[in-house]
């Protein structure tokens, strides 16, 4: 059961939607290395505002869990079990961190910026959408056993 103030989500939404960032993130690194950095950079600033809306509103009101709600789920089996939304929403709160980094630094004129930010956040949405491994998620756990984060995702001092 859901520890946090969120409705616990169905584990397959946030895979649906790492999915759709991983290919999103994918086309920021070519963008990049094709030389067309303002198609990159225009990309990126979406991208972060996707990460900005799921780590903000939660994963469970993020527009990619809407569409899964709305048109994917119906067609599929219901879920074995519901999963917490906290540690989901904390990783896209990872994400914004990533991308809003890359994106300030390529505004910027850091070069490489942009392509090595998308490339850090590929890898952690490929992991997610083909392997079901979240290391936002992870991350939040470890958090939680250290004591920084409580169950709600609130700072320990914070609660």
């Amino acid at each position: 059961m859901s520890t946090s103030s969120r409705p616990p989500l169905d584990p397959r939404g946030p895979r649906f939607g790492a999915a759709i960032t991983a290919l999103l993130l994918l086309s920021v690194v070519f963008l990049s290395l094709t030389r067309a950095s303002a198609a990159a950079l225009a990309l990126l600033a979406v991208i972060t505002a996707l990460f900005a809306w799921g780590a903000f509103a939660g994963a469970g009101r993020h527009p990619y869990g809407l569409v899964f709600k709305r048109w994917v789920r119906p067609h599929l089996a219901p879920p074995t079990e519901l999963e917490d939304a906290a540690p989901p929403t904390f990783a896209q709160g990872v994400g914004l961190v990533v991308t809003l980094i890359g994106l300030a630094l390529g505004l910027a004129g850091v070069p490489g910026a942009i392509p090595i930010a998308a490339a850090a956040a590929f890898v952690a949405a490929f992991l997610n959408a083909a392997f079901d491994y979240c290391l936002g998620c992870q991350i939040y756990l470890l958090l939680v056993r250290f004591g920084v984060l409580n169950r709600a995702g609130r700072t320990v001092g914070n609660a």
